[in-house]
This record gives structure tokens, sequence and C-alpha cells, in this order.
């Protein structure tokens, strides 16, 4: 696996399509609400998150998902502006997302859009 910190030995290897902070919302037994993860979408159509930005590259991600075929959209369910949410075509779970803007919003609907349509 190659990751951005590695682009300059290898300066052949696409960067993600998208990466950013984004909060997941948390369905737990235990936690509920939101909390700010780092999100990475690979060319491959995958979506990457972990807790911090700095460890992109350095752990293993919280967890990847495919997302060529998933359903994405705006959500207005929730009450809360700037959220989009993505059903993997598995089904098993449903991801909520709140971005910090109806723009930035927009451009991780925009990138997952072609991850879910190669």
């Amino acid at each position: 696996m190659v990751v951005g910190s590695d682009i300059s030995r290898y300066p052949n290897t696409p960067r993600p399509t998208c990466r950013g902070y984004l909060h997941k919302r948390t369905q737990s037994a235990i936690l509920k609400g939101w909390r700010k993860r780092w999100f990475v979408l690979k060319h491959n159509g995958y979506l990457h998150y972990y807790k911090h930005k700095k460890d992109e590259g350095k752990c293993r991600p919280l967890e990847v998902t495919k997302l060529e075929g998933a359903e994405i959209g705006v959500d207005t369910s929730l009450g809360k502006p700037f959220v989009f949410k993505c059903i993997p075509q598995s089904g098993h779970r449903i991801f909520y997302f709140c971005a910090t803007s109806n723009q930035e919003m927009k451009r991780w609907l925009e990138a997952m859009d072609k991850a879910v349509h190669p």
C-alpha cells in the first residue's frame, strides 16, 4: 500500500481523490453522537477513515468501505445542516457524515459519486 507520504518516492501513484475531516455519526450501544474523523477516498473506490489526519500512512484505518454500487445522498432526517449518508452495497450499515459547509459536502458527494459509478 502506498500512502500520501510515499508519493515523492512513487511519483506515478495516484493521489487520493478526496481527503479531509468529516464528522461521522456514532450509533454504537455505548456511544451516540458525532465523532470527527479523517477520511481518505482512494482512486480504487475505497473509503478509509482514521481517528486523526496524522494516522494516515502510520496506522491501519479504523475501517475501509467499498463505495462501488453504494447509495449516497443528502440527508435531512437528522435536522442538521450538511449531512449526507452512504449505504454501501453490502447494506450492513448506514454511514452518516456531516461536513463543515455546503461546499465541502458537495465536494465529498461528487467524489463519492465517481467512486459509486466508476
